[in-house]
């Protein structure tokens, strides 16, 4: 039994400590998610803790499943934020966000120009997810950055499973095409 697997249980079971680790844990996620499709940091704060009252009220009838809890989770926070551009009726223009506004992972301590490099790989590949299809955004979003599989993509945005690998390939395309588009140096 994994450490949030544990947790869901907990929380099932009325333990606000466990609750409360839940949210610490999941946060980033959820957040960086939301960010994704609001293209607003307002607007994915406020989609971020509707979320969060939305698993808290239906964390009894999540199916139990171990490894499902994470695409269960990434799908209401993508059911959250298209209700609200719903409301909205606009989708804003889109900022430049960072891809995940999680922790910083520790690493070995780059060099200042390894690290002015990376920034602007990052940067970089930031602008280029920016000029993607909403369609291939998603995709991008939930398998490369969240790492989700075909089969929880499948199941989360109710399309054959096919349909997620086409989607992938013309997204890495896309999303290739893009990072060639805004710097050439790449394709050389």
């Amino acid at each position: 039994m994994t450490d949030l697997f544990a947790l869901v249980e907990r929380c099932r079971g009325g333990d606000d400590l466990a609750w409360e680790a839940l949210v610490r844990r999941c946060q980033s996620r959820v957040y960086s998610v939301a960010l994704h499709y609001m293209r607003n940091a307002e607007d994915a704060r406020d989609v971020a803790q509707e979320v969060f009252i939305r698993i808290y009220r239906k964390l009894n009838s999540f199916n139990n499943k171990e490894q499902d809890f994470l695409p269960w989770m990434l799908s209401l926070t993508r059911n959250a934020c298209i209700d609200r551009l719903r409301r909205n009726k606009v989708r804003p223009s889109a900022p430049r966000v960072p891809v995940d506004d999680g922790p910083d992972r520790p690493d070995s301590r780059p060099t200042a120009e390894q690290t002015l490099i990376a920034k602007g790989q990052r940067r970089l590949v930031h602008r280029a997810i920016d000029q993607l299809s909403d369609v291939n955004r998603e995709i991008i979003l939930l398998k490369e950055i969240q790492g989700l599989d075909l089969r929880q993509i499948s199941e989360m945005l109710a399309v054959p499973i096919g349909t997620v690998k086409s989607r992938s390939v013309r997204a890495r395309i896309e999303l290739a095409r893009a990072v060639i588009a805004l710097d050439p140096s790449y394709g050389a």
